[in-house]
């Protein structure tokens, strides 16, 4: 019931996106077509659930072990820009129109503080194996969630009537705003 519990409020309650406003220059970058936002959300769960594995796997087995905890953030950046050299490496082989599409954004998941994050929390936390898991997979479905949610609404706001003052980024920030006072609603889940 613990894991249900962490992976309900890795998702809705502490959204790394709408909660703790993690990753935001992909949610805005790449949130005006559906398409790409799934695939930019298939993308970071995939880097996050790797790197918090790998990245809490190296800080167990040798940065705490043998008092490196200072190297932590530098040791997880170069986990986490290889794999998404990785993913770069095979979507532009099993999907080259995704690939073209994300463009630069792709490249951005390395610096995307989202995935950081994830796994900053999960060694300050102390997240066992099983823990580790559950959260980086729903920390990162909430993340995918939130930026799937937003680019439907910004397809919708793009054949709807918005005043003339309101288009563009503005409409799309009081909608963000918006969608993060509506995930606040969940905080009583698991309290």
């Amino acid at each position: 019931m613990d894991l249900v519990v962490l992976a309900v409020g890795a998702i809705f309650v502490n959204n790394l996106l709408l909660a703790q406003y993690l990753g935001q220059c992909l949610f805005c970058g790449v949130s005006n077509d559906l398409r790409n936002a799934v695939g930019m959300g298939v993308s970071v769960i995939f880097v996050i659930v790797l790197a918090s594995l790998f990245t809490w796997l190296i800080d167990r087995n040798v940065l705490v072990p043998y008092e490196l905890d200072y190297m932590r953030t530098m040791v997880f950046i170069v986990v986490i820009a290889s794999l998404v050299q990785l993913v770069e490496i095979v979507l532009k082989k099993v999907m080259p129109a995704l690939y073209k599409a994300l463009g630069i954004f792709l490249p951005l998941i390395t610096t995307n503080c989202a995935v950081l994050g994830v796994a900053l929390l999960i060694v300050n936390q102390g997240h066992g194996f099983q823990q580790m898991l559950v959260f980086a997979a729903a920390s990162a479905v909430g993340w995918a969630l939130a930026i799937i949610l937003f680019a439907s609404i910004r397809e919708r706001l793009a054949i709807s009537h918005v005043p003339k003052m309101m288009q563009g980024t503005a409409i799309a920030l009081v909608t963000a705003g918006l969608m993060s006072i509506a995930f606040l609603g969940f905080q009583g889940m698991t309290g």
